[in-house]
């Protein structure tokens, strides 16, 4: 993201969460409040019509609310082991802290702070409450550690925790996203952890390599570029050498079997794009 400037590319994702609302039947991920938290004039715009899209900018939207929808039913998974901490990481618009159902579970958002500003403006606009479950916590990486950001929001290290992070290992550098993981697995040994990530351009067929670079100069000229990439094996090790036991590594194949499967609409996933999860 630009220095001191929300980010771009959540304002871009939420668009495109909030169209899934209206668009597409029957809903992958169900969300009341992801028209409320986008500008009144975009969500108007989507109710208005709905436009004629390329392939590529369908497989995006399928994966961008298959992961959202990954990342409630792991956390979900979580909870019913006795996790009473959620973090989202990168939070971007994220919405679950508005609509959480599961009693006693703290809600932590971690954001650079000019993000989170403006989304407590959307929130205000779209005249969403904020729930006394959540905590914002607002780290600038670049001054701050998460541990230490966290500790200051009143995050306890010595109960486990399940974090999400939507969004956000293709912008940062392979180095970086291996010791966030880190991160979390060395704050407490029963953490959990559900992200997407992106396979290297050269694992793709010739069509999906066309649409990610199409999809990364569209990022690009944004301030945001893709950097980071993840051969899928190689992670799993590196996972396991962290001391995550339990990991989950979904492609496109089993995204659309679990999520897209006996739609009449054609939607599904395709591409670079995938999910993981692990615990310990």
């Amino acid at each position: 993201m630009i220095k001191d400037q929300p980010s771009a590319t959540a304002n871009r994702v939420a668009l495109r969460r909030a169209a899934h609302q209206l668009w597409d039947s029957p809903r992958v991920f169900d969300d009341p409040i992801a028209l409320k938290i986008i500008d009144p004039e975009e969500a108007a715009e989507l109710a208005r019509s709905r436009p004629s899209e390329p392939a590529p900018d369908r497989r995006l939207r399928a994966l961008l609310v298959a992961r959202s929808r990954y990342a409630e039913d792991q956390l979900a998974e979580a909870v019913a082991r006795g996790v009473t901490q959620y973090v989202v990481l990168g939070a971007g618009l994220d919405t679950f802290a508005y609509r959480n159902s599961f009693d006693g579970l703290r809600v932590f958002e971690v954001d650079h702070p000019a993000t989170q500003a403006w989304k407590r403006m959307r929130l205000k606009v779209g005249e969403v409450s904020l729930p006394a479950s959540l905590t914002f916590a607002p780290v600038d990486f670049e001054r701050e550690t998460l541990a230490r950001g966290l500790r200051h929001a009143g995050f306890r290290a010595d109960q486990p925790a399940f974090f999400s992070w939507l969004g956000v290992t293709p912008y940062l550098a392979r180095e970086t996203v291996l010791q966030t993981l880190q991160c979390i697995i060395s704050i407490c040994s029963r953490n959990g952890v559900a992200f997407d990530y992106m396979v290297p351009r050269s694992s793709l067929s010739p069509s999906h390599r066309q649409a990610l670079d199409d999809l990364a100069n569209r990022v690009a000229v944004l301030g945001e570029p893709f950097v980071g990439f993840f051969d899928s094996k190689a992670l799993v090790r590196e996972l396991k050498k962290m001391g995550f036991s339990h990991i989950e590594d979904l492609r496109s194949r089993e995204i659309n079997a679990r999520y897209f499967s006996h739609r009449t609409d054609g939607l599904h996933v395709g591409g670079a794009g995938r999910l993981m999860s692990a615990h310990g």
